[in-house]
């Protein structure tokens, strides 16, 4: 099979599995959302582990990421009390203390990775349930409003996509790059253009959703989507270029790693979940 049927199926077989977590169940989500943080938990810390010197705990560090992803979507479905985030808090103290007894050369790095898994990958999808739970005082109940994260992946997807063929169509007219010291292929012409396809999509979820934000809304979403998940997948090529690795794993035949495929998401869910904050 060629790499470009290899990529096809995948990501066939990728937005498919997405879609259908996201729409057919709220306890679907919740699992799909727990599975892709601890895959990448455990991608970051194998590759820290790899090529940083590091020796992160991978398991304990992968039950931390759980641990904070299940407390969090109890929380928010009001499914679950506060006390049920004390088996994160106990990962945690764990993850330190244990550093006390294994005998690692670095165990600072070990921490400084350990935890960093925390702020970059296991907050960010969490908030995903920030996103799509909400209090309705109609119902006097919580609401899963699965467009609000379908959105934001609709955004990222768009972005990619407009990116991609601005860049390969009007690159060479328009050389400027974005950002050469880490991703050298990226362009400004690119960029620009993908931004564009975001908004046309934000205006037409602000015609078939108007019930759920207005137009300017969904307009507004879609820009912030769009600037943050650039950043996010520069973030992510800044991590594998400093530890000279091509894709941050094998898992998606084609397409590399977990890390690979939601790296954009990872700055852009915190951000969107921020914007609607002044919406919802």
């Amino acid at each position: 099979m060629t790499t470009f049927a290899k990529r096809t199926l995948t990501g066939i077989g990728y937005v498919v599995l997405l879609l259908g977590s996201f729409l057919l169940h709220p306890l679907t989500f919740v699992a799909f959302v727990a599975l892709v943080s601890g895959l990448a938990t455990w991608e970051f810390c194998s590759n820290v582990n790899a090529h940083a010197g590091a020796s992160v705990n991978r398991f304990i560090t992968t039950c931390a990421t759980l641990c904070l992803t299940l407390a969090m979507a109890g929380y928010v479905t009001e499914c679950a009390h506060s006390r049920d985030f004390l088996p994160y808090l106990v990962t945690l103290l764990y993850l330190l203390v244990a550093e006390l007894y294994r005998n690692e050369p670095n165990p600072l790095a070990n921490w400084a990775y350990a935890f960093a898994t925390q702020l970059y990958i296991a907050l960010p999808m969490s908030m995903l349930f920030a996103l799509a739970f909400r209090y309705d005082a109609m119902t006097n109940a919580v609401v899963y409003e699965w467009i609000y994260p379908l959105a934001v992946f609709l955004f990222l997807w768009t972005s990619d996509t407009g990116a991609y063929l601005c860049g390969s169509l009007l690159s060479r007219r328009f050389p400027a790059k974005l950002f050469p010291r880490i991703s050298p292929k990226k362009s400004w012409v690119g960029s620009i253009g993908g931004g564009v396809l975001c908004l046309v999509v934000g205006a037409l979820l602000g015609l078939f959703f108007p019930d759920k934000l207005p137009m300017t809304g969904w307009l507004g979403l879609a820009i912030v989507v769009c600037v943050f998940g650039t950043w996010g997948d520069l973030v992510e090529s800044l991590f594998k270029r400093q530890l000279g690795v091509k894709d941050s794993g094998n898992i998606l035949p084609g397409h590399g790693g977990i890390l690979d495929r939601f790296d954009s998401a990872l700055l852009a869910i915190p951000a969107a979940t921020l914007y609607m904050l002044f919406w919802l």
